[in-house]
C-alpha cells in the first residue's frame, strides 16, 4: 500500500466522526429504552409500596458493570461514574412516580 492509497487525514477524521455520531445515536436509543423499562419498574414499586432505591441491587450492578468495563478495556471508574449517574436519575424518577401515585386517588 502506498501513501496515496490511504485516506487524507481530513477524510479519516470525517469517517471517525461519522462512526462516533452513529454510536451516540445508538447510545441515546439504548438509554431511552432503559428508562422506559425503569419507568415501568418505578410504577410497579409505587403500586406495591416498594422503596424507590434498592442499594443491594445497585451494588451488584456496579460490580457487574465494572467487570464488563474491564473486559471491554474501558476504565472501570468511568463506567461506575456513568452508572451512578444513571442510577441517581432512575431513583429520582421512581421517587416522582411514587409521589404522583400517592397523590392520585384510587378509583
Amino acid at each position: 500500500m502506498t501513501v496515496t492509497d490511504q485516506p487524507s487525514p481530513v477524510d479519516a477524521l470525517q469517517d471517525l466522526r461519522r462512526s462516533i455520531d452513529n454510536i451516540d445515536a445508538a447510545l441515546v436509543a439504548m438509554l431511552a429504552e432503559r428508562f422506559r423499562c425503569t419507568k415501568a419498574v418505578g410504577a410497579l414499586k409505587a403500586r406495591y409500596g416498594m422503596p424507590p432505591a434498592d442499594p443491594a441491587r445497585e451494588t451488584r450492578q456496579i460490580t457487574r458493570l465494572r467487570t464488563l468495563a474491564e473486559d471491554a478495556h474501558l476504565d472501570p471508574d468511568f463506567a461506575e461514574k456513568f452508572l451512578n449517574f444513571i442510577i441517581h436519575e432512575v431513583i429520582r424518577h421512581h421517587e416522582a412516580i411514587a409521589k404522583q401515585s400517592a397523590e392520585t386517588p384510587v378509583k
